[in-house]
């Protein structure tokens, strides 16, 4: 912001993460029981009702907003306001969850063969009322309150603001900057029943309405022209530091925590001709830092279902089970082309690392398929007069998707996340 004077930018991103969600196969685990008629074949334990489970609401609106103002030949201070597009799905079809609850009033307790499990009444198939005195059994699920709803799938948002001072040093040739970031987070969560049951606060769970988090952070900045041909740049920006979302305390870990993680950016830019310039980014998010997150669900749970106390690793404790993501490398390659003075045109692609720490931790995804590897975008921008530009972009990212299994939710059961994403964007700036 120290090299490109008064001005203002206004965008808005038409994003959309389609196709998304996760499909099921059919190998599940079964266990047979011996009853007095003879042996039946059921499901042995959790699982996900084979087929293809595909989110809704396709297309979101993300606006951006710039301005700059030059306080003096050294210094500049700024303010900027963006939006973060993050985990949203909603199956509306059929809940995801059907099968990780035993029917309303269903009676759990030792099968003939003296395994327990959801309790029937064998001659017929159908499930034992609670009303039934069977000694050794107890209600599973009173009146329904484990069993899956629609729709099922989370929302999360975010907006950040940024208020950039720039100071120049070197003789112009290099600038720092420093400014503080503020954020809003709104989520909600719906559609998660059965998981009531493995969390310390089962009525914060799900299904609470749109809640609230704020928070504050650090950006940090330096940017050098070393020569007409090479620049380079760096930022840090730190771990924003949101409150709890205190509606959904027996979801995330610690509470209802969901701090935005650090992340660090590294470029290079160079000019191969007076028109045409290639760049290099690497950037790190440290995903790690986020224990909602990162922490692991590749546990076993089953400690998580009794009445009294639970394991600090249950949903909600203070080191409850996450979605297994780690830390994210991303490289980006772009290139620009000044064919005449006023047209711009662009082009780029970048890459990133996988999203999950294991193959085994896949299943709690479906609230979050982030499956995306790869972005090819394209670019255009024109000076329609000396003090307005218009711009125009197109992103497309290649669906991808990742195989694997939930050993600490449905056993043996495989199945694949899948995502992909389109983007089209368009901005205006003003120079004054």
């Amino acid at each position: 912001m120290a090299f490109i004077g008064n001005r203002f930018d206004v965008g808005v991103a038409f994003f959309s993460p389609s196709p998304r969600g996760y499909e099921a196969n059919n190998d599940f685990a079964t266990q047979s029981v011996q009853t007095p008629g003879g042996s039946v074949n059921m499901p042995a334990g959790a699982f996900v009702t084979p087929g293809d489970y595909e989110s809704r609401l396709d297309w979101f609106l993300i606006p951006s907003f710039g301005y700059n103002y030059v306080l003096d030949d050294r210094s500049t201070i700024g303010f900027s306001l963006f939006a973060n597009g993050g985990m949203n799905t909603k199956y509306n079809d059929r809940p995801p969850f059907e099968n990780f609850a035993v029917f309303p009033n269903q009676r759990v307790g030792p099968y003939p063969d003296g395994s327990i499990g959801p309790y029937f009444d064998f001659s017929s198939g159908q499930p034992m009322p609670v009303t039934a005195e069977v000694p050794g059994t107890v209600n599973g699920n009173p009146n329904g309150v484990f069993t899956a709803t629609t729709p099922t799938g989370i929302n999360l948002e975010q907006l950040f603001i940024e208020i950039p001072y720039t100071y120049r040093l070197d003789g112009g040739k290099q600038s720092v900057g420093i400014a503080p970031v503020l954020a809003v987070q709104r989520f909600e969560a719906t559609g998660l029943e059965p998981f009531m049951q493995l969390s310390v606060r089962p009525d914060k769970v799900t299904n609470n309405g749109m809640d609230w988090s704020y928070g504050m952070g650090l950006h940090f900045g330096w940017f050098g022209q070393i020569n007409d041909q090479l620049a380079l740049g760096a930022s840090y920006r730190t771990k924003v530091w949101m409150s709890k979302f205190d509606d959904y305390a027996g979801l995330f870990a610690d509470g209802g925590s969901f701090d935005i993680p650090a992340m660090f950016n590294l470029g290079v830019a160079f000019k191969v001709q007076p028109n045409l310039t290639l760049a290099f980014d690497y950037q790190h998010i440290f995903y790690d830092e986020n224990h909602a997150i990162a922490n692991s669900n590749d546990a076993d749970l089953t400690a998580c279902q009794v009445a009294g106390p639970k394991p600090s690793y249950c949903l909600g404790a203070e080191s409850g089970v996450g979605f297994g993501w780690e830390s994210m490398d991303v490289l980006k390659l772009g290139l620009k082309y000044d064919p005449i003075e006023q047209l711009s045109l662009m082009a780029g692609v970048s890459y990133n690392t996988d999203f999950l720490k294991t193959d085994r931790q896949g299943l709690f995804n479906i609230l979050a398929p982030a499956t995306i590897r790869w972005h090819l975008t394209l670019g255009a921008a024109y000076q329609a007069t000396k003090t307005d530009e218009f711009a125009i972009s197109f992103a497309y990212m290649p669906k991808e998707t990742f195989d694997g299994t939930s050993p600490s939710l449905t056993q043996v059961q495989t199945g694949s996340l899948y995502m992909e994403q389109m983007e089209i964007g368009v901005g205006w700036s003003h120079r004054f």
